[in-house]
């Protein structure tokens, strides 16, 4: 049955990525787990702007390495079991920006596995959600390292996955900081370029 309507659905069902390719309707939602989880309506202005101004700062880095970077709206998906079957994909999230260096992790539909870093740009309606839920789940898929952006206290902080799979969170930075990231040796992020 094609679902062209969110109420057609069970808000308090478990879905699969399978159930999530069958759906047409024009809001915008991840899965987590299996729940569905309405999305923001379009970002601001400023919350658009950083997220532009870093994905300009990690694509100009990039660009001529095997690493790629992707703004949302971009589906990763993220297996409960192991990389395959759909039907076992009870995870979908469209972070602000991911950077995939594994290609056999993309696809037509997006990315399956852990992107190597993501980045979230929090928001009012979305801060519990990227501080603890998606937290939670990429630290669980092996992300590599996640950059949580809070435009209200021009901060980042980073949380870098250490050998038990567990992410360490380091020193918040602010617009007074550059940092780099052992993740791409060489790369050097001022801050003050991320905030505008």
């Amino acid at each position: 049955m094609k679902i062209t309507e969110l109420s057609q659905l069970d808000l308090n069902g478990t879905y699969t990525y399978a159930d999530y390719l069958t759906w047409h309707f024009k809001e915008r939602i991840e899965l987590l787990r299996g729940r569905i989880t309405l999305m923001s309506p379009a970002p601001g202005m400023y919350h658009q702007k950083i997220s532009g101004n870093l994905h300009g700062i990690l694509w100009s880095f990039l660009r001529n390495q095997s690493c790629q970077v992707f703004s949302a709206p971009f589906d990763v998906r993220l297996p409960r079991v192991s990389k395959g079957s759909e039907e076992v994909i009870y995870t979908v999230v469209q972070p602000d920006i991911s950077v995939i260096c594994d290609e056999s992790k993309l696809d037509e539909q997006g990315c399956i596995g852990a992107p190597d870093l993501v980045v979230e740009v929090l928001c009012p309606s979305n801060s519990r959600k990227e501080m603890k839920d998606k937290f939670d789940l990429y630290e669980e898929a092996g992300v590599q390292e996640y950059w949580l952006v809070d435009p209200t206290h021009r901060s980042l902080t980073r949380y870098v996955s250490n050998s038990e799979a567990t992410f360490i969170g380091m020193r918040p930075l602010t617009d007074e900081d550059v940092f780099v990231t052992d993740l791409f040796p060489g790369l050097q992020v001022d801050m003050k370029e991320v905030f505008g």
